[in-house]
Protein backbone atom coordinates (compact mmCIF):
# COMPACT_ATOMS: atom_id res chain seq x y z
CA UNK A 1 0.00 0.00 0.00
CA UNK A 2 1.25 3.81 -1.02
CA UNK A 3 1.16 6.63 1.29
CA UNK A 4 -1.30 8.16 -1.15
CA UNK A 5 -3.50 5.43 -1.10
CA UNK A 6 -3.02 4.87 2.79
CA UNK A 7 -4.34 8.95 2.89
CA UNK A 8 -7.23 7.71 1.24
CA UNK A 9 -8.70 5.54 3.44
CA UNK A 10 -10.28 7.08 6.34
CA UNK A 11 -8.87 6.13 9.89
CA UNK A 12 -10.19 3.50 11.91
CA UNK A 13 -11.48 5.62 14.44
CA UNK A 14 -11.11 9.36 14.06
CA UNK A 15 -12.05 11.78 17.55
CA UNK A 16 -12.39 15.51 17.04
CA UNK A 17 -12.66 17.69 19.79
CA UNK A 18 -14.72 15.29 22.06
CA UNK A 19 -15.70 15.87 25.48
CA UNK A 20 -17.38 14.49 28.56
CA UNK A 21 -18.69 15.85 31.78
CA UNK A 22 -19.63 13.89 35.13
CA UNK A 23 -21.55 16.55 36.70
CA UNK A 24 -20.21 19.77 36.99
CA UNK A 25 -16.73 17.62 36.52
CA UNK A 26 -15.33 18.26 33.09
CA UNK A 27 -13.74 14.40 32.54
CA UNK A 28 -12.56 15.08 28.74
CA UNK A 29 -12.63 18.45 26.90
CA UNK A 30 -11.87 18.64 23.45
CA UNK A 31 -9.46 15.80 22.27
CA UNK A 32 -8.76 15.05 18.79
CA UNK A 33 -6.89 11.30 17.75
CA UNK A 34 -6.25 9.64 15.19
CA UNK A 35 -5.79 5.54 15.13
CA UNK A 36 -5.25 4.22 11.37
CA UNK A 37 -4.78 0.47 10.81
CA UNK A 38 -1.17 -0.90 10.54
CA UNK A 39 -0.30 1.91 13.49
CA UNK A 40 -0.13 1.86 17.58
CA UNK A 41 -1.55 5.11 18.80
CA UNK A 42 -0.46 5.42 22.04
CA UNK A 43 -2.14 7.62 24.82
CA UNK A 44 -0.44 8.96 27.68
CA UNK A 45 -0.71 10.56 31.31
CA UNK A 46 -0.84 10.33 34.62
CA UNK A 47 -3.80 9.18 37.04
CA UNK A 48 -6.76 11.72 36.36
CA UNK A 49 -5.46 12.51 33.06
CA UNK A 50 -8.73 11.53 31.04
CA UNK A 51 -7.32 7.87 30.02
CA UNK A 52 -10.37 5.89 31.75
CA UNK A 53 -12.65 8.25 30.10
CA UNK A 54 -11.35 8.04 26.94
CA UNK A 55 -11.25 4.35 26.81
CA UNK A 56 -14.90 4.40 27.76
CA UNK A 57 -16.37 6.43 24.98
CA UNK A 58 -14.31 4.67 22.14
CA UNK A 59 -15.30 0.70 23.95
CA UNK A 60 -19.14 2.10 23.99
CA UNK A 61 -19.44 2.12 27.94
CA UNK A 62 -20.27 5.77 27.74
CA UNK A 63 -20.95 8.62 25.16
CA UNK A 64 -19.45 11.75 24.66
CA UNK A 65 -20.95 15.47 25.29
CA UNK A 66 -19.42 17.18 22.92
CA UNK A 67 -17.11 17.07 19.37
CA UNK A 68 -17.57 14.20 16.96
CA UNK A 69 -16.45 10.37 16.95
CA UNK A 70 -15.88 9.01 13.52
CA UNK A 71 -15.39 5.01 12.83
CA UNK A 72 -14.18 4.40 9.61
CA UNK A 73 -15.48 7.95 8.18
CA UNK A 74 -19.08 7.41 9.71
CA UNK A 75 -20.07 9.47 12.56
CA UNK A 76 -21.33 7.24 15.42
CA UNK A 77 -22.53 7.89 18.74
CA UNK A 78 -21.84 4.23 20.66
CA UNK A 79 -24.50 3.09 22.80
CA UNK A 80 -23.15 -0.15 24.22
CA UNK A 81 -19.77 -2.00 24.20
CA UNK A 82 -21.60 -4.88 22.39
CA UNK A 83 -21.76 -2.05 19.37
CA UNK A 84 -18.05 -1.18 19.77
CA UNK A 85 -17.28 -5.12 19.70
CA UNK A 86 -19.68 -5.47 16.88
CA UNK A 87 -17.68 -2.46 14.71
CA UNK A 88 -14.32 -4.61 15.51
CA UNK A 89 -13.02 -2.57 18.29
CA UNK A 90 -11.91 -5.29 21.58
CA UNK A 91 -10.88 -3.19 24.49
CA UNK A 92 -8.96 -5.03 26.85
CA UNK A 93 -8.92 -3.34 30.69
CA UNK A 94 -6.61 -3.85 33.26
CA UNK A 95 -8.02 -6.47 35.20
CA UNK A 96 -8.75 -8.57 31.49
CA UNK A 97 -12.01 -9.68 32.40
CA UNK A 98 -10.78 -13.36 32.89
CA UNK A 99 -12.19 -16.14 34.90
CA UNK A 100 -9.11 -17.23 36.97
CA UNK A 101 -10.46 -20.66 37.76
CA UNK A 102 -11.34 -21.30 34.42
CA UNK A 103 -8.87 -23.04 31.58
CA UNK A 104 -7.01 -21.20 28.94
CA UNK A 105 -9.22 -22.27 26.15
CA UNK A 106 -12.92 -21.89 28.18
CA UNK A 107 -11.39 -18.36 28.77
CA UNK A 108 -10.34 -17.75 25.17
CA UNK A 109 -13.84 -18.75 23.44
CA UNK A 110 -15.80 -16.94 26.38
CA UNK A 111 -18.84 -15.55 24.93
CA UNK A 112 -18.04 -16.93 21.71
CA UNK A 113 -18.53 -20.50 22.65
CA UNK A 114 -19.15 -23.28 19.51
CA UNK A 115 -21.90 -25.85 20.35
CA UNK A 116 -22.87 -28.93 19.14
CA UNK A 117 -26.53 -29.51 18.72
CA UNK A 118 -28.89 -33.01 19.81
CA UNK A 119 -32.35 -31.60 18.85
CA UNK A 120 -33.86 -28.67 21.11
CA UNK A 121 -30.32 -28.98 23.03
CA UNK A 122 -26.80 -27.18 22.54
CA UNK A 123 -23.82 -28.32 24.20
CA UNK A 124 -20.69 -26.89 24.11
CA UNK A 125 -18.21 -28.21 21.83
CA UNK A 126 -15.12 -28.47 23.98
CA UNK A 127 -13.35 -30.13 20.83
CA UNK A 128 -13.65 -27.88 18.80
CA UNK A 129 -13.41 -24.97 21.08
CA UNK A 130 -9.90 -26.04 22.35
CA UNK A 131 -8.51 -26.36 19.03
CA UNK A 132 -10.13 -22.68 18.33
CA UNK A 133 -7.77 -21.40 20.94
CA UNK A 134 -4.67 -23.33 19.97
CA UNK A 135 -4.93 -22.20 16.27
CA UNK A 136 -5.39 -18.42 17.90
CA UNK A 137 -2.80 -18.84 20.01
CA UNK A 138 -0.56 -20.16 17.36
CA UNK A 139 -1.27 -17.71 14.64
CA UNK A 140 -0.22 -15.11 17.36
CA UNK A 141 3.31 -17.41 18.01
CA UNK A 142 2.00 -18.07 21.83
CA UNK A 143 3.07 -21.09 23.23
CA UNK A 144 1.01 -22.57 26.24
CA UNK A 145 1.55 -26.31 26.31
CA UNK A 146 -1.46 -27.26 29.03
CA UNK A 147 -4.46 -25.54 27.34
CA UNK A 148 -6.20 -27.06 30.54
CA UNK A 149 -4.35 -24.98 32.62
CA UNK A 150 -6.56 -22.27 34.88
CA UNK A 151 -5.62 -18.68 33.79
CA UNK A 152 -5.40 -17.37 36.87
CA UNK A 153 -2.16 -19.16 37.15
CA UNK A 154 -0.10 -17.55 33.84
CA UNK A 155 2.22 -15.16 34.23
CA UNK A 156 0.47 -11.11 33.98
CA UNK A 157 2.10 -11.02 31.06
CA UNK A 158 0.90 -14.64 29.69
CA UNK A 159 -2.66 -13.08 30.29
CA UNK A 160 -1.93 -9.96 28.60
CA UNK A 161 -0.96 -12.28 25.40
CA UNK A 162 -3.70 -14.57 25.79
CA UNK A 163 -5.79 -11.10 25.77
CA UNK A 164 -4.26 -10.01 22.33
CA UNK A 165 -4.73 -12.98 20.68
CA UNK A 166 -8.51 -13.50 21.25
CA UNK A 167 -9.12 -10.21 20.10
CA UNK A 168 -7.55 -10.87 17.47
CA UNK A 169 -8.42 -14.04 16.22
CA UNK A 170 -12.33 -12.53 16.65
CA UNK A 171 -11.33 -10.57 14.26
CA UNK A 172 -10.92 -7.04 16.00
CA UNK A 173 -10.08 -4.12 13.49
CA UNK A 174 -9.06 -1.74 16.76
CA UNK A 175 -7.23 -3.25 19.79
CA UNK A 176 -7.52 -0.96 22.86
CA UNK A 177 -5.10 -2.08 25.77
CA UNK A 178 -5.58 -0.35 29.35
CA UNK A 179 -1.99 -0.28 30.48
CA UNK A 180 -0.97 -3.46 29.56
CA UNK A 181 2.53 -3.70 30.79
CA UNK A 182 1.15 -1.77 34.18
CA UNK A 183 1.76 -4.41 36.86
CA UNK A 184 4.81 -6.85 34.68
CA UNK A 185 8.43 -6.51 35.44
CA UNK A 186 10.99 -5.63 32.47
CA UNK A 187 10.90 -9.32 31.08
CA UNK A 188 7.26 -9.82 30.75
CA UNK A 189 6.28 -5.68 29.73
CA UNK A 190 8.74 -6.70 26.99
CA UNK A 191 6.76 -9.77 25.95
CA UNK A 192 3.56 -7.50 25.82
CA UNK A 193 4.60 -4.84 23.54
CA UNK A 194 5.94 -7.73 21.24
CA UNK A 195 2.34 -9.01 21.01
CA UNK A 196 1.72 -5.31 20.61
CA UNK A 197 3.35 -4.96 17.30
CA UNK A 198 2.62 -8.40 15.98
CA UNK A 199 -1.04 -6.99 16.28
CA UNK A 200 -0.05 -3.59 14.27
CA UNK A 201 1.96 -5.70 11.54
CA UNK A 202 -1.08 -8.05 11.16
CA UNK A 203 -2.98 -4.69 10.23
CA UNK A 204 -5.16 -3.58 13.50
CA UNK A 205 -5.05 -0.28 14.50
CA UNK A 206 -3.98 -0.54 18.06
CA UNK A 207 -4.59 2.17 20.85
CA UNK A 208 -1.83 1.74 23.77
CA UNK A 209 -3.08 3.20 26.93
CA UNK A 210 -0.24 4.14 29.75
CA UNK A 211 1.68 5.98 31.65
CA UNK A 212 5.13 5.20 31.21
CA UNK A 213 6.89 6.32 28.03
CA UNK A 214 9.67 3.78 27.86
CA UNK A 215 7.27 1.24 26.92
CA UNK A 216 5.10 3.56 24.62
CA UNK A 217 7.85 5.04 22.41
CA UNK A 218 9.58 2.01 20.73
CA UNK A 219 6.04 0.58 19.51
CA UNK A 220 4.08 3.53 18.79
CA UNK A 221 3.74 5.55 16.15
CA UNK A 222 1.59 8.75 17.54
CA UNK A 223 1.08 9.66 21.07
CA UNK A 224 -1.92 11.62 22.53
CA UNK A 225 -0.61 13.10 25.63
CA UNK A 226 -3.07 14.29 28.35
CA UNK A 227 -3.49 15.89 31.40
CA UNK A 228 -6.50 16.86 33.41
CA UNK A 229 -8.79 15.60 30.51
CA UNK A 230 -6.94 18.55 27.76
CA UNK A 231 -4.51 17.93 25.28
CA UNK A 232 -0.78 18.36 26.51
CA UNK A 233 0.81 17.43 23.24
CA UNK A 234 -0.34 15.42 20.11
CA UNK A 235 2.83 13.90 17.87
CA UNK A 236 3.59 11.70 15.05
CA UNK A 237 6.60 9.70 15.82
CA UNK A 238 9.05 11.73 13.71
CA UNK A 239 8.02 14.57 15.31
CA UNK A 240 9.80 14.00 19.38
CA UNK A 241 11.84 12.00 20.70
CA UNK A 242 11.86 9.91 23.84
CA UNK A 243 13.30 12.59 25.99
CA UNK A 244 11.05 15.18 25.06
CA UNK A 245 8.10 12.21 25.54
CA UNK A 246 9.52 11.74 29.03
CA UNK A 247 10.47 15.21 30.01
CA UNK A 248 6.53 16.40 28.89
CA UNK A 249 4.95 13.62 30.94
CA UNK A 250 6.62 14.37 33.99
CA UNK A 251 5.55 17.62 33.84
CA UNK A 252 9.02 19.42 32.44
CA UNK A 253 7.93 22.02 31.79
CA UNK A 254 6.32 22.97 35.32
CA UNK A 255 9.21 22.16 36.57
CA UNK A 256 10.95 24.58 34.42
CA UNK A 257 8.73 27.33 35.43
CA UNK A 258 8.70 26.93 38.93
CA UNK A 259 12.64 26.78 39.30
CA UNK A 260 12.70 29.89 37.24
CA UNK A 261 10.47 31.35 40.22
CA UNK A 262 12.58 29.95 42.64
CA UNK A 263 15.26 31.63 41.02
CA UNK A 264 13.83 34.79 41.27
CA UNK A 265 12.92 34.72 44.77
CA UNK A 266 16.64 34.15 45.98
Amino acid sequence: MTATDRDEIAPLIETVGIGKSYGGVVALRDVSMLVNSGQVACVLGDNGAGKSTLIKILAGVHQHDSGELRIEGEPRRLSSPRESLDLGIATVYQDLAVVPLMSVWRNFVLGSEPVKRFGPLELLDRRQAQAIARKGLADMGIDIPDLEQPVGTLSGGQRQCVAIARAVHYGAKVLILDEPTAALGVKQAGVVLRYVVQARDRGLGVVLITHNPHHAYPVGDRFLLLKRGATLGNYEKSEIDLTELTRQMSGGAELEALQHELDRVT
